[in-house]
C-alpha cells in the first residue's frame, strides 16, 4: 500500500510475528536507521513497508528492548502532498518539501505505532544542537529521559534549517545523525537499514560476481574502497557513509550492522543475535561521554597537522600531542576548543582539546616543551594535546 492509496484505513495490521521476540535479546538498546530507499520512491512513502517495519519495532519495545528510530522521509513525503515538478531541484525547494512532508511523516508514525499502543516522540536535529558540551549533554539527557518512560522517539535531520547553505549546520545524511545517536545513549547495536543486503565486494546492482562480506574487524582504506564502489541510488547517503557512521559508532563500543529492509523481520532477527548482512563488531570498549562527544567530531573548530612520529605516538603509543610535532594549523580555535588531528598525508587521526590557542601553537609549533614559556611569556603545559583529552578514529 503505498502513500497514494487509501491511507485511511485504521484496522491494525498484523504483525505477523507473534512470539519472534520470545528469544532472549542479545541487545537492549537499539538505534534503527531506515532509508528513503526504504520508505518509498519519488510518488511518496510506501505505507505497507512502514507498517511492517513499525510492528518490528513495536514488538521489539514490548520485549523489553529500548528503541529509537532515525528516519528519513520527510521530503519523499512533501513531494506527494506538493509534487515534484521537474523543474524544481534546487534546495529551497527541498526544504520546502521537507517542512511540509515531515508533519504527514509524524502522522504516519504516530498512527501506526499507536495500533501497537506505543507512545512517540519527535527529535529533530542540527549540528548545532551538538556542537557545544551543553547541547550535547541537553539533548542525551532528553533522549535517555524518553527511553526510561518507554517512549519510542523518531530522530530526523532538521532538514528545514539545516543544509549546506547553513555553514556548518548539516550533518550531511542521516547515516551520520544515527550513529551520533547511538552514542548519544550508549546503544548497544545501530542498524543501518538499506535496499542491499549489507557490504558487498563490489556494487551488487552492476556486478554479478559481487559477494557480501558478512563481517568487518577493521574499518580500512580497503572497507572504505569497497564502500565507494558499493552505492545506492535515491537518497543522500550511500555504502560510503554508512560505512563511515559504522566507523564512528563502533569507536565508541556499538556493534553496526547494515542490512536490508526488506528482510523479513530483520529488526527482531538482528536484536537477537542472528547473523544478517554486514556486522562491525566494536573497536573498543565503552568511551567516557566528554570523549564520545569529541569522537563526533562535530564541535571542532580546527584542525593540527602532525607529523609521523605524533601520529605514531597518538594512535598507537596513545601518548600527548607536543609542540614539537605540530606541522602546520588551520583554523582560529582557542584553548580549551575541539580540533581534529590529521596525519601528515592529510589522514584524520582523531579529535582532541586543545591546550593552546590557534595563535599561540602557531608560534610553538617545531619546538621543544621547555622552550613554551620563553616564547609565549607563559605556559600551560608541556602538551598541545594531552592525551587524556585525545580520542583515536
Amino acid at each position: 500500500m503505498s502513500d497514494r492509496q487509501n491511507s485511511s484505513r485504521t484496522d491494525r495490521p498484523s504483525d505477523g510475528i507473534e512470539g519472534a521476540t520470545a528469544l532472549p535479546l542479545a541487545y537492549r538498546r537499539l538505534v534503527a536507521k531506515i532509508g528513503s530507499n526504504i520508505l518509498g520512491g519519488r510518488e511518496g512513502l510506501d505505507l505497507e513497508v512502514m507498517a511492517a517495519l513499525v510492528a518490528q519495532l513495536a514488538n521489539l519495545r514490548k520485549a523489553g528492548a529500548e528503541v529509537i528510530l532515525v528516519t528519513s522521509g520527510a521530503v519523499l513525503a512533501g513531494r506527494r502532498i506538493l509534487g515534484d515538478p521537474k523543474e524544481r531541484r534546487d534546495l529551497p525547494f527541498r526544504q520546502v518539501l521537507a517542512a511540509v512532508g515531515q508533519s504527514r511523516l509524524m502522522y504516519v508514525y504516530d498512527l501506526l505505532f499507536s495500533w501497537h499502543g506505543v507512545t512517540i516522540a519527535q527529535a529533530l536535529l542540527t549540528k548545532r544542537d551538538l556542537s557545544d558540551r551543553q547541547g550535547y549533554l541537553n539533548t542525551r539527557n532528553t533522549l535517555l529521559g524518553l527511553l526510561d518512560l518507554g517512549v519510542v522517539t523518531i530522530v530526523n535531520e532538521n532538514d528545514v534549517v539545516a543544509t549546506e547553505e547553513l555553514e556548518g549546520s548539516a550533518f550531511g545524511d542521516n547515516d551520520t545523525l544515527s550513529a551520533l545517536v547511538a552514542n548519544l545513549v550508549d546503544a548497544d547495536l545501530l542498524v543501518l537499514l538499506t535496499d542491499t543486503e549489507g557490504l558487498y565486494t563490489a556494487d551488487p546492482h552492476l556486478d554479478a560476481t559481487a559477494r557480501l562480506i558478512p563481517r568487518v574487524d577493521r574499518i580500512d582504506v580497503g572497507i572504505e574502497a569497497l564502500a565507494g564502489q558499493a552505492g545506492e541510488g535515491g537518497g543522500t547517503g550511500g555504502m560510503a557513509t554508512k560505512v563511515q557512521a559504522a566507523r564512528l559508532a563502533t569507536s565508541a563500543g556499538a556493534t553496526v550492522v547494515i542490512a536490508s529492509g526488506r528482510q523479513q523481520q530483520v529488526l527482531p532477527r538482528l536484536a537477537r543475535g542472528e547473523a544478517i548482512g554486514t556486522l562491525f563488531p566494536p573497536a573498543g570498549t565503552r568511551l567516557e561521554s566528554r570523549k564520545r562527544w569529541m569522537l563526533a567530531g562535530l564541535s571542532a573548530r580546527g584542525r593540527l597537522v602532525v607529523d609521523g612520529g605524533a601520529a605514531v605516538a597518538l594512535q598507537r603509543e596513545h601518548r600527548s600531542l607536543l609542540p614539537a610535532g605540530v606541522l602546520s594549523i588551520e583554523g582560529d580555535f582557542q584553548r580549551g576548543d575541539a580540533v581534529t588531528l590529521v596525519g601528515p598525508d592529510g589522514a584524520a587521526l582523531g579529535y582532541g582539546i586543545a591546550n593552546y590557542g590557534a595563535t599561540d601553537i602557531a608560534v610553538i609549533r617545531g619546538r621543544r616543551s621547555d622552550r613554551i614559556n620563553a616564547l609565549l611569556g607563559y605556559d600551560h603545559g608541556a602538551e598541545v594535546v594531552h592525551r587524556n583529552n585525545f580520542v583515536a578514529i
